[in-house]
């Protein structure tokens, strides 16, 4: 009987192993899961990504226009709350297709413990990590944010299961927030890069930009700050269309679109199954 039962159990281990492999192996090295249409789809990056320099611009702050300024372009400076007029094609940015890249703004357990934030573990020296970016974040905040935790409460799309949180396949590995907290009075005086590590984070893209060839995508930020909205691991609640990120966004339980410098070049196939 004692050897039946553990039989029973190892089955259904093994099972449950199978099935979890299964569902990791679904996506390539360079790919991501994404939302559309209230279902998942898949990502597929065929190129590295960009941050758009403009020779006008002075995106590390040392008042130096980039046209000027050789070291500026050396180190990629994705900045949050910055708007490029051309995307890396050249092109106008309104015609620039968006991905709607949803971060969870809130805590699920009411966290403010600075050691649970995402650690320094192969962080670029530089980027606010480990307790530094918790107590960072819960002075600001009152909270650690589910988005920057190295272990979130929610389902997430990048980190990509067995990744290290803070990277995603093709991505960059750290933001540059000093824009956007300067927007909201987080922060003020003489402007400088505040380099976080990329957050924890889901996609959303628009119902008629689906099955794409690779593009460039331009990535606009939504914090979301209600749990009850954030999408569930197979898209079927939560905030997996646009029209449902417009309707958070207008109760007030996400942010409004935060552009960015920072494109993404990938082709979209819908219905991934898990």
């Amino acid at each position: 009987m004692k050897n039946r039962f553990v039989r029973i159990l190892l089955g259904a281990a093994f099972a449950v192993a199978i099935v979890t492999g299964t569902a990791r192996a679904q996506l390539a090295p360079n790919q991501t899961a994404g939302y559309g249409k209230g279902g998942l789809f898949t990502f597929t990056y065929t190129e590295n990504f960009d941050c758009v320099d403009q020779p006008t611009d002075d995106l590390n702050f040392n008042g130096i226009l980039a046209q000027s300024d050789p070291g500026e372009l050396q180190i990629p400076i994705c900045q949050v709350g910055d708007e490029p007029k051309y995307d890396p094609t050249g092109a106008k940015i309104a015609s620039t297709d968006k991905l709607y890249v949803l971060v969870p703004f809130f805590s699920a357990d009411g966290d403010t413990n600075p050691a649970d934030a995402i650690s320094c573990d192969g962080v670029l020296p530089g980027t606010l990590c480990g307790s530094d970016l918790g107590n960072t974040l819960i002075s600001l905040f009152n909270m650690l944010p589910e988005g920057f935790k190295q272990n979130p409460k929610v389902p997430v799309q990048c980190p990509a299961p067995g990744e290290v949180p803070g990277t995603c396949t093709m991505h960059a590995s750290r933001l540059d927030l000093w824009p956007v907290l300067s927007a909201l009075g987080k922060v003020s005086g003489t402007p400088t890069n505040v380099f976080l590590p990329t957050p924890n984070h889901s996609h959303v893209i628009n119902m008629d930009a689906f099955q794409k060839k690779p593009v460039w995508w331009q990535v606009v930020a939504v914090l979301v700050y209600n749990q009850s909205d954030w999408p569930a691991a197979d898209g079927k609640t939560g905030i997996s269309t646009v029209a449902a990120l417009r309707k958070a966004q207008k109760s007030g339980d996400a942010s409004a679109d935060v552009p960015t410098n920072f494109f993404l070049f990938f082709g979209s196939m819908p219905d991934m199954k898990m």
